[in-house]
């Protein structure tokens, strides 16, 4: 598949980075969330975002979506300050982003193509034809194309975060956010799901964030390319030169803020006991 098939260049895509956040805070009535957080993402990199359960990972890429404005801060999307911005004007923005949510949140009701199909359905913009072909082609990407008519029922847990991976990708999203991907998944079927995120940042050049507890999903795709000669995935060597995996940013979430920013040598070697949790 052609890296142009799934998503197209943006433009003047080195101008900015892909996700801007600037001294980010929010708070549920008492309790604060996040507090002051600064971070970026280059168009094409990898972010993944860690910390215990409740630190505020999932809050933030909500942030990142439009679904809860913070209290003060900026979000900019590709140089774009989103934060003031109406519902209706945030779906433009919303376009340029796909979100895996955790457990695949698919529609039980609607079948495999009806899930995949949703979004240019409500766009109302293109053919039954067309929508067929645009489905088949993203679950070809996923490698489920002989599911298309099953439904969700019929499908192990596996099978249905690819198919929310083929949901998110259906509209040409360059920007792909991932909440807790591979939760509760086997390591082998964790493994195919790293996989597919390699594979939409290798083939495809998607910036990505993804939100995990699981520091085998950083470690893979910190150090691990997409070859499509091998359909899978290899250990990144010198030969890749300067990859988008080798720059792979690690970020570490607790007490409302960045507790960690840094690469794959940095947080292996850190010394610190609470990052050391991370790496057993």
């Amino acid at each position: 598949m052609a890296a142009s098939s799934i998503i197209p260049p943006a433009a003047d895509s080195a101008a900015h980075p892909a996700i801007e956040l600037r001294e980010i805070s929010l708070a549920f009535d008492e309790k604060r969330v996040l507090e002051a957080i600064s971070f970026d993402v280059p168009r094409g990199a990898t972010s993944v975002l860690m910390g215990v359960s409740g630190s505020g990972k999932s809050v933030l890429l909500k942030v990142m979506l439009g679904l809860i404005k913070p209290d003060s801060g900026e979000v900019l999307i590709e140089g774009e300050n989103i934060t003031p911005k109406s519902e209706v004007e945030l779906y433009a923005f919303r376009r340029r982003m796909g979100i895996v949510f955790q457990e695949g949140a698919l529609f039980d009701s609607l079948s495999v193509y009806e899930n995949v199909s949703y979004r240019l359905r409500e766009d109302g913009k293109l053919e039954e034809d067309a929508i067929e072909q645009r489905v088949r082609q993203v679950l070809g990407f996923v490698e489920l194309e002989d599911a298309i008519y099953k439904m969700p029922a019929e499908l192990s847990g596996g099978m249905r975060r690819r198919v929310a991976i083929a949901r998110a990708i259906i509209s040409h999203p360059p920007i792909m956010l991932y909440d807790s991907p591979t939760a509760g998944l086997d390591p082998v079927t964790a493994h195919t799901i790293d996989s597919l995120i390699a594979k939409m940042r290798d083939v495809e050049h998607a910036t990505s964030i993804v939100v995990t507890q699981r520091i085998q999903d950083a470690l893979m795709l910190s150090g691990f390319v997409y070859s499509t000669d091998i359909q899978g995935l290899r250990p990144l060597t010198e030969k890749d030169g300067h990859h988008a995996a080798e720059a792979t940013q690690f970020l570490v979430l607790k007490d409302a803020g960045v507790y960690f920013r840094g690469n794959r040598q940095e947080i292996l070697t850190a010394k610190d006991p609470y990052l050391r949790g991370f790496v057993k």
